[in-house]
């Protein structure tokens, strides 16, 4: 049997971090059984389903790398075919009309509650001759469900799953506006499409045993079901934006890259013994769904950071470097940077990577240790500089500024010579003469080496910012 997957997400939103697991999952799946996986869009809901939505859909499988078979499958220019076979139901007895009220309806529902029972259909029109259909309603098509023993789910994550059939309701199968129901017309599609497996989350386990009885009156094969646990906060509880229910695009704007967020992903739910860093390349070749955790993944920032802060030191320094400018449009904070990137200013950026990306997390992170490359003069100070360079430290500079000023080969080694000469005739700490330095030159207190940062901004720039901040002390 060759394998089809499908991931079939709902265009009413972003790509939720949960939904491109999911994907993940399908499109492993495939590759490691050398199937295929594809997408269709489950666009049923046209009062909540956006074409901007698809497009964010498409966009954040592309940035991920996971590419799917074929073109996308609308659910909803599929309607026909819906109806086709909801009417066969009909035809084959496996189905029928309901022809009840509203009014009817909500008399079942307030009768159901006053018994302290769920709300369900009672099946009034089952067994009924169509010839006592009321003249001006129109009828919706339920299923047939069968009302004794049980559907039994054979799910390759959570095991057999048994729902007594007489929870199961006949529920509606085709609208009275002739619109199929989500529950239909996902059976239809993953039939036509020949998927043979259906990898989800196991919020859908309740519809999984509604899907198999449609299957099964249709007497078509039901697809091998495996349904992963949910991803939960920190704390435990349901996902929430402070915790991580965010939308692919977030995650790429945030700084992080695909390799590193799908080898987070993965092992949300899935493990390699005691892998934490695991390539594409191995997660084809491990990946199998009878090796999905039943218990729910909590989502963890800190590893998360921790993982992209790997992949960005192994990563390529032009490879970083564009994708770092790629997301400098998007974020406000970002942009001024943008404005001031120059070529000499992209020269010195490109140059930086190498030590930046030793010490970021993430994309933006580096870009926020790089911003000392692009700040104006005068530099402003944050607080912990400005406490820095008080008095002793405003004479470490004025000291060492006419040493710098004589410095004609303005390169690491003879910094580093001079700086240290300087320390010891002074009698001070190397660390002592670095760190006013530091705050002069970045107006931080951490940054890169400082000889990296003397060669990177230049000779002039770098004599420049340490004078401006003698200046501001003379005039204090």
């Amino acid at each position: 049997m060759s394998v089809i997957t499908r991931f079939a997400p709902s265009p009413t939103g972003f790509l939720h971090i949960g939904s491109a697991r999911t994907a993940l999952f399908n499109w492993l799946y495939a590759k490691h059984t050398g199937g295929k996986m594809l997408l269709r869009i489950e666009d049923t809901d046209r009062e909540r389903s956006t074409e901007a939505a698809v497009k964010a859909i498409i966009e954040g499988l592309y940035w991920m790398g996971l590419n799917y078979d074929g073109d996308p499958i609308s659910q909803f220019k599929r309607a026909e075919r819906h109806r086709q076979i909801a009417e066969q139901l009909v035809k084959n007895g496996k189905a029928y009309y309901c022809y009840a009220t509203p009014e009817e309806l909500a008399e079942m529902r307030e009768s159901a509650c006053a018994k302290g029972l769920p709300p369900r259909y009672d099946g009034r029109w089952r067994d009924r001759d169509i010839s006592e259909a009321p003249k001006g309603i129109k009828p919706v098509i339920r299923i047939k469900a069968p009302q004794d023993g049980e559907t039994i789910l054979h799910d390759r994550v959570q095991g057999d799953i048994r729902f007594p059939n007489k929870d199961l309701d006949d529920f509606i199968i085709l609208r009275s506006d002739g619109s199929p129901t989500y529950m239909h017309a996902v059976v239809v599609d993953d039939h036509d499409m020949g998927i043979t497996h259906i990898i989800r989350g196991n919020d859908h386990l309740t519809n999984a045993a509604r899907q198999a009885i449609i299957f099964n009156a249709m007497g078509w094969d039901i697809p091998i079901m495996a349904h992963i646990p949910l991803i939960h906060g920190e704390n435990g509880a349901k996902l929430s934006k402070r915790h991580g229910a965010l939308g692919i695009d977030a995650y790429r704007k945030m700084g992080y890259l695909p390799a590193a967020l799908l080898n987070y992903l993965v092992r949300l739910g899935w493990s390699h013994g005691n892998d934490e860093i695991i390539s594409i390349e191995d997660m084809i070749a491990w990946f199998d769904i009878d090796d999905i955790n039943k218990s729910a993944a909590r989502f963890d920032f800190k590893k998360l950071d921790a993982i992209n802060g790997h992949y960005m030191r192994l990563s390529n320094d032009q490879n970083l470097f564009d994708a770092a400018l790629s997301i400098l449009p998007e974020n406000a904070n970002e942009l001024k940077i943008t404005k001031q990137l120059d070529q000499k200013r992209r020269a010195q950026f490109l140059a930086a990577i190498p030590n930046l990306k030793e010490r970021s997390k993430t994309l933006l992170e580096l870009i926020n240790d790089a911003s000392f490359i692009f700040a104006q003069r005068p530099l402003p100070l944050d607080e912990q500089a400005k406490t820095l360079l008080d008095e002793n430290s405003q004479t470490i500079l004025k000291g060492i500024y006419p040493t710098l000023i004589s410095c004609q080969n303005w390169d690491k080694k003879t910094l580093d010579e001079i700086i240290r000469h300087y320390a010891q005739t002074q009698k001070l700490k190397f660390g002592t003469v670095v760190q006013p330095l530091r705050a002069a030159l970045t107006g931080h207190v951490t940054s890169p080496g400082i000889f990296d940062m003397l060669v990177l901004l230049g000779r002039e720039e770098s004599l420049n910012r340490i004078n401006d901040q003698i200046i501001r002390t003379a005039y204090q």
